[in-house]
């Protein structure tokens, strides 16, 4: 049960297995989550290592230390692990122990649960409920955000997050097996904790915003292409709005890659994405994405979901044709 023989099986069974259940409260609550063990290693070196009285040479040495450590235990775990289901159980029972451990490495059912939680209060006009529910998925200042920021905030990070918590790990579980997905998971979250360009985490976060930049090349593109075919159910119009919006802003956005699924899904939508937001009381002049598009609206969260389940569904064709190439 080589690598390249389980790959596809175990991608199906991890993506179904997280669509029916996403990551259950009750499992949570009970033993958290592994990316959470990421974090608190994390939190510690940075804390242990991340400090003032270092140099920036330092500091980033410290932080590429901190992310070498923690690739070569999880992906030392992952190859392990996937190489005794392979030794010791048989094709079908070893493919789903897989397809078990990988599973948790995706979000397309929270995704979607946590943009819902923001759709339903703000169409029922429960602003503040809408606002608490956004302030759980995005980094900026929400108390003051009206019903177009509150849409907009949902929709973008809907968009980013089908790369960061679909496409990209589901690319890696593809490449790389186990050990592959959990390696990107390690490294993505790294980069959310620590791959900022404040002063505080500018250096010893260097290494970790790098290599997930590089890990998300690929996976970007591929998510932008999956909601502009996906945005075709809408007609050949819907379709080429998000090319020409994708061509032409995807590199607006200060990230390399969260722009490319952002420009997508704006011109899919025929709204404007990112564009002025606050982040700690400080306003930030972004430019738009889709400046040509109308102000999002509430209801516009719900299309949006309606495309990415469209995305995610085409996501699963393509996985289960590769395995039907090569069986």
């Amino acid at each position: 049960m080589k690598r390249s023989a389980m790959a596809e099986p175990v991608a199906l069974a991890a993506m179904a297995l997280d669509a029916v259940f996403g990551w259950p409260a009750p499992l949570y609550r009970r033993i958290g989550h592994p990316v959470g063990l990421f974090a608190r290693w994390i939190h510690r070196c940075e804390a242990r290592w991340n400090r003032a009285s270092y140099g920036n040479g330092a500091r980033r040495l410290f932080g590429l230390l901190t992310l070498l450590m923690m690739l070569i235990v999880v992906g030392g775990a992952g190859w392990g692990l996937q190489a005794l289901a392979a030794r010791f159980l048989p094709a079908p029972l070893g493919s789903l122990v897989v397809a078990l451990l990988a599973w948790p490495a995706l979000a397309q059912r929270s995704l979607f649960d946590h943009v819902r939680a923001v759709a339903a209060p703000l169409s029922a006009g429960e602003s503040d409920k809408a606002r608490e529910a956004v302030a759980a998925i995005v980094g900026r200042d929400t108390a003051r955000l009206d019903e177009s920021g509150i849409a907009r905030a949902a929709i973008e990070s809907l968009a980013e997050s089908f790369c960061d918590g679909v496409v990209a790990p589901l690319f890696w579980l593809l490449v790389a097996g186990l050990p592959g997905i959990w390696i990107y998971k390690a490294v993505n979250t790294a980069d959310s904790l620590i791959g900022h360009r404040e002063p505080r985490w500018r250096a010893f976060g260097w290494a970790s915003a790098r290599l997930d930049d590089g890990l998300n090349f690929l996976p970007a593109r591929a998510a932008a292409l999956s909601l502009l075919v996906a945005s075709l159910r809408d007609g050949w119009r819907a379709g080429m709005q998000s090319w020409r919006v994708m061509r032409r802003d995807a590199r607006r956005h200060a990230s390399p890659n969260a722009g490319w699924p952002e420009a997508a899904m704006a011109g899919a939508l025929g709204v404007r994405l990112a564009g002025p937001i606050a982040y700690d009381g400080v306003k930030l002049a972004k430019p738009w994405i889709g400046s040509e598009g109308r102000t999002a609206r509430g209801e516009d969260i719900d299309r949006a979901l309606r495309l990415y389940i469209r995305a995610c569904l085409l996501l699963w064709l393509m996985t289960g044709g590769w395995l039907w190439l090569l069986a």
